[in-house]
């Protein structure tokens, strides 16, 4: 349920003609969430086929048009197209003429703020930025996950409030970013939503490999726990043979990634330093055995012959059990969408 406070009356936008610029997976779903709230699309830009295919899917009877031809129709327009080609399409549609004084352009790159819009701005544009931190998929059920879905909202202070209140509308909460923090922000969200979507490919590709039949049955219910338990207690969470300081057994992990999945041997040193790190930092690893655990991932997993250190201090993962449920409740956070990157918000068509 959102419990954002709603805004007073007089500070919500009037009804809006709502143009897309970039019907990818993300335009579409939001123009369709501001319809519901009483808006009304009336123009979207697209390029491909498949772009075409998603306007008609979720924007039914609303006119394709030029990119230019969007601005002119509407009020509203939502700039939904890749992080790179944004700059360039803001200063072409400035340039030549087809930004009006008083429209609202609204943005949903996670990377830019505000100031990217800059040219548009000195037309006499309003500027947004509004970048909805979920994954998209192109399709109908896009418009229900917005609910509850929080939007990195930047703009101009005087705008701050219409900002909010769009976001509201369309279902989502608003969260402020300052100007500066946005490549933070986005860098926050790709490494915990994309690189996670790489993860777990990694996994059930070695999972099959390994004989397992359903690796996503397998993993299903213990990613759900994992990222509940992370979600709630941060890094207490850690669990495994790096948080234990099992050197033996994350240098048998490598052995066997190096004989079977060479190519994700750098990704788990990386995650395995990292997290050692983490443990070390908030005194879950203790620094006796951390010692070897990272002199076996300074040798990116130790001797290239296979042989494993067989000290003691590091042994055989013998604590039994799935690493990474400790306490859980068995919770799937998962997302559940199909891959798709939405959370640059910005799969849209450039022109």
């Amino acid at each position: 349920m959102n419990t954002t406070p709603q805004p007073d009356p007089k500070d919500r936008p009037a009804r809006l003609t709502v143009g897309v610029v970039g019907a990818g997976r993300v335009g579409p779903a939001l123009a369709a969430a501001l319809q519901l709230a009483g808006h009304r699309p009336v123009a979207v830009s697209g390029v491909s086929d498949a772009s075409r295919r998603r306007a008609a899917a979720l924007l039914p009877d609303v006119p394709l048009m030029t990119p230019a031809e969007v601005l002119r129709h509407a009020e509203l327009v939502l700039l939904t197209v890749p992080d790179d080609a944004l700059p360039g399409l803001v200063t072409g549609l400035a340039e030549t003429g087809a930004v009006r004084p008083g429209q609202l352009l609204a943005h949903t790159s996670g990377r830019y703020g505000a100031k990217v819009l800059d040219p548009a701005l000195r037309a006499g544009a309003l500027p947004l930025a509004l970048h909805p931190a979920m994954t998209f998929t192109g399709t109908p059920v896009d418009v229900q996950r917005l609910a509850g879905c929080s939007f990195g909202v930047t703009a101009p202070e005087e705008l701050r409030l219409a900002a909010e209140a769009l976001v509201i509308e369309m279902g989502g909460e608003p969260e402020w970013i300052a100007e500066d923090r946005r490549p933070l922000y986005h860098a926050a969200l790709a490494l915990g939503a994309n690189h996670l979507v790489t993860l777990v490919a990694q996994s059930m590709e070695l999972l099959r490999t390994a004989g397992v039949e359903a690796p996503d049955r397998m993993l299903g219910p213990l990613l759900g726990a994992a990222l509940d338990n992370a979600l709630r207690s941060g890094d207490a969470a850690l669990t495994g043979p790096v948080a234990r300081g099992d050197a033996g057994t994350v240098a048998a992990h490598i052995v066997e990634l190096r004989a079977h999945a060479p190519q994700a041997v750098a990704g788990y040193v990386a995650m395995a330093r990292a997290t050692a790190d983490r443990a070390l930092d908030h005194g879950l690893l203790k620094p006796e055995l951390a010692e070897d655990l990272l002199g076996v991932l300074a040798d990116g997993g130790g001797p290239a012959d296979g042989s494993i250190p067989t000290d003691g201090r590091g042994g055989t993962d013998d604590s039994g059990g799935t690493d990474g449920h400790s306490g859980s409740n068995g919770t799937d956070g998962t997302d559940g969408t199909d891959g798709t990157d939405g959370i640059d918000g910005t799969e849209g068509d450039a022109r």
